[in-house]
């Protein structure tokens, strides 16, 4: 193969390291960053006996002094709670007041390892049958209720965990980039064999 050849395929080559490193670079930091690993009550759990407390178990250490789990029903009420007792990774609420039957949100605010925060929610549902059904206070005629304002556990003020590392869209348009790079290089190693 003339040195030119050779010289145009380790430039391709190196191109498409060089696209493969940008691909997984991103990825280093969201490493870093604490996630939900799992929770009790589940995510979309449907129960049939009202739970007592939270228990959320995390991939990193949690810090005392920079964990927040709370939980609030369906109007965005806070549900009052113990502080939260971390151990570890998991961190418990116990809740105070039974929870009648209805839609509630576990909000949670922590910190990871390299000081990054992490706040997310999910929901649950108590179905007991033979439990109340939660319902919003009554409001008079004469008065209309306040428009309610989203608490520090609303769902509106929670977001999902950050730093799930790159999209799909990154990687699919990664992968474009490598195939039209090995197909150019094909197509130049065509040419030069042609021309010779």
């Amino acid at each position: 193969m003339p040195t030119h050849a050779r010289r145009t395929v380790a430039g391709l080559f190196a191109a498409t390291v060089a696209a493969v490193a940008m691909l997984l670079v991103p990825a280093a930091p969201a490493a870093a960053h604490n996630t939900l690993k799992a929770a009790t009550p589940a995510r979309d759990a449907r129960l049939t006996t009202a739970p007592t407390r939270i228990t959320l178990e995390f991939m990193q250490k949690l810090d005392p002094a920079f964990t927040t789990i709370a939980l609030s029903d369906a109007a965005e009420r806070r549900i009052p709670a113990s502080d939260p007792a971390v151990t570890g990774t998991t961190g418990t609420v116990t809740i105070d007041e039974p929870l009648a039957n209805g839609t509630y949100t576990v909000a949670y605010r922590v910190v990871s390892a390299d000081g990054h925060p992490v706040q997310g929610s999910y929901r649950f549902t108590v179905a007991d049958p033979t439990a109340a059904i939660a319902s919003p206070p009554a409001t008079t005629a004469t008065t209309s209720a306040p428009a309610a304002q989203p608490s520090p556990a609303s769902p509106a003020s929670a977001t999902r965990d950050a730093g799930d590392g790159p999209g799909a869209l990154a990687l699919v348009g990664g992968a474009i980039l490598l195939a039209a790079l090995a197909a150019g290089a094909v197509v130049l190693l065509r040419r030069r064999r042609a021309a010779f």
